[in-house]
């Protein structure tokens, strides 16, 4: 019995390993990355947890997923939803992070001056016209 169910679970992982479908585990997770668990349902994704190739997750804004399969680590930025085979890349993206630029507004001086409009062009012009009674 023992070696009948051993060699089951053998030519079960044989079959999974041959069928292309490949398993990352997460190493991993900043913010609010989620996986579709089925039913309209969404849980979320928690480090060491073990990932198929065409698991649809999605993530927020300023999340992020790191997972590992076999050598190769693949990153999945922010505001993604998709299978994670097409959607993580190898982290040849540029990604931006931090404040690009900051402005005080506070030294800007705020000036109005009369500015002229189609409707007081257009009133100017009506009160050179005579209307007859």
């Amino acid at each position: 019995m023992v070696i009948a169910l051993a060699v089951t679970a053998g030519v079960f992982a044989q079959s999974g390993a041959q069928s292309g479908v490949a398993s990352y585990t997460v190493q991993e997770v900043t913010g609010r990355v989620e996986r579709d668990a089925g039913n309209g349902r969404w849980e979320a994704v928690k480090t060491g947890e073990t990932l198929k190739a065409d698991t649809v997750i999605r993530t927020v804004i300023r999340a992020s997923l790191t997972v590992k399969s076999g050598d190769t680590t693949l990153t999945v930025g922010p505001m993604k939803n998709g299978k994670l085979s097409e959607i993580a890349s190898g982290g040849t993206a540029i990604q931006m992070q931090g404040k690009v630029s900051q402005t005080d507004t506070g030294a800007a001086s705020r000036t109005s001056g009369r500015l002229s409009t189609a409707s007081a062009r257009a009133s100017d012009a009506a009160d050179e016209i005579e209307i007859a009674e």
